[in-house]
């Protein structure tokens, strides 16, 4: 299974907001800090004229290879900020099954 590193990002900051929301008037609240995402990922370089280069998040087996393309394993350091809002945003909420 593949995806896209956008629609990760995506789904992380939906996921993150979604535990913002759920934290309103909780008296326990936690600021979100930097967050990490380690990740392999596999380049593929389209040819032609409007030539891109996009990067999908795999999920690997003992290979280390998808097909033909080479995989890379990145790490993103995110530091999440509210637009038009100083400092870090608060999280809390509460614990979902399987999380940790």
């Amino acid at each position: 299974m593949a995806v896209e590193l956008a629609e990760l990002i995506r789904q992380l900051r939906l996921e993150l907001t979604e535990a913002m929301q759920a934290g309103e008037g909780e008296e326990l609240r936690f600021e979100l800090g930097p967050v990490e995402v380690e990740l392999t990922v596999a380049v593929d370089k389209e040819a032609g004229s409007d030539a891109k280069v996009r990067f999908w998040v795999v999920e690997l087996g003992a290979e280390g290879k998808v097909g033909s393309q080479a995989t890379q394993r990145i790490a993103l350091t995110l530091d999440p900020r509210l637009r038009g809002q100083p400092g870090r945003p608060v999280i809390s909420g509460p614990e979902r099954t399987g999380e940790r």
